[in-house]
């Protein structure tokens, strides 16, 4: 196949989105699925990790610019076999595009704006041939939302990078942060006002009572964003900042260090599509807590591979994190299910189930 994919980002990209569709190109390629594929993101920048062979990304053109760069690349980088949407709000414009070139949509879904999409994000869906989300809890509040015949989506959930490996705390980071001694609660996410339902405030509230019992220990915060001044003010209000680092947005080369630095890795949130940084957090070795009510369960493997608490609840979160301290939970191990050839097995199933045109046999 060759793919347009029009994304909101990629290569050279941050996040969990980003670094999804750096993914999917990247077993398309591996797994001989695609023989090109050009990239159109709407945002970010070029840069590492470099594309595969054979994809090949655009220069980002912003919103308003952007629509008439998808109908112009439809046009000169053609032709094309399937049009790849890498995100709702963009679904709209690929589909009005997939239709002008006469080539079947792909449409991926992620989080919360899958959850109540809008009126043209439905028909776009609906003139989908193959819709994947990122997991079961997308995938059903998606179908109670559109009328949408079941069977046309299908759950391709996140996938894991390899370094993401246990590992001792790195002692430049540990100098860094003054955590000589401390033991370590770590949180990964951006710091948006959209995204309070991460649960960071939950974290800064429960500390209190088990600082009283653990006074050595400390809540990282690792990302950045508009919502940190708020999330300070709450862990200064609560008589806890001495407790709370706010490590800002991270290099994607230090991150896995970041996680060796961590005891137990919490995010008790009401809002995620998936949550790629649970794996990243198993993957490390840490006992990873997460809420019950989206899309956390699954790479939390309905609790096979991690902590699930209800989110609203103080109490849970609190007896959760106390547990994990003490070393007892799920094996992160039972998040290998998510490695990267898992990954590329079922993206190669999709593909040549829903997208591929069946073989001819030769007479």
């Amino acid at each position: 196949m060759n793919i347009l994919a029009l994304v909101g980002d990629a290569f050279g990209g941050h996040g969990g989105i980003a670094q999804y569709n750096r993914d999917l190109f990247t077993a398309l390629k591996v797994g001989g699925c695609a023989e090109r594929i050009v990239v159109l993101p709407r945002q970010g920048r070029a840069g590492t990790p470099e594309p595969p062979d054979r994809v090949r990304q655009l220069g980002p053109r912003g919103k308003s610019c952007y629509p008439l760069a998808a109908l112009r690349a439809a046009v000169a980088e053609g032709p094309f076999d399937v049009m790849f949407c890498g995100h709702l709000n963009l679904a709209p414009l690929a589909a009005m595009v997939s239709r002008l070139i006469g080539v079947p949509l792909w449409l991926q879904l992620h989080g919360w704006e899958a959850w109540e999409p809008t009126r043209a994000q439905a028909w776009a869906a609906r003139h989908s041939t193959l819709i994947t989300a990122v997991s079961r809890y997308t995938r059903r509040r998606f179908i109670r939302s559109v009328a949408i015949d079941p069977q046309r989506i299908r759950v391709l959930p996140n996938t894991v990078d390899e370094k993401f490996t246990p590992g001792p705390p790195p002692p430049s980071l540990v100098e860094r942060y003054r955590l000589q001694g401390r033991r370590v609660l770590l949180t990964v996410g951006r710091l948006s006002p959209d995204e309070r339902g991460k649960g960071h405030d939950k974290v800064i509230g429960a500390l209190p009572q088990l600082i009283a019992d653990h006074p050595d220990l400390v809540y990282l915060v690792v990302g950045d964003g508009g919502d940190r001044q708020r999330l300070a003010a709450a862990a200064k209000e609560g008589g806890v900042a001495d407790h709370v680092l706010f490590a800002g947005a991270v290099a994607s080369d230090e991150l896995a260090d970041h996680y060796r630095l961590a005891t137990v890795f919490v995010m008790p949130s009401i809002q995620e599509g998936f949550g790629i940084a649970f794996l990243e957090a198993a993957g490390s070795g840490l006992i990873a807590i997460g809420g019950n009510r989206d899309g956390s369960v699954d790479p939390l493997a309905d609790g096979a591979a991690g902590m699930i608490v209800d989110p609203t609840s103080p109490m849970q979160l609190v007896a959760a994190i106390e547990s994990a301290l003490a070393g007892q939970g799920p094996d992160p191990a039972q998040a290998r299910r998510f490695r990267f050839e898992n990954f590329g097995g079922h993206l190669r199933d999709l593909v040549t189930t829903h997208l591929l045109p069946p073989r001819v046999e030769a007479a």
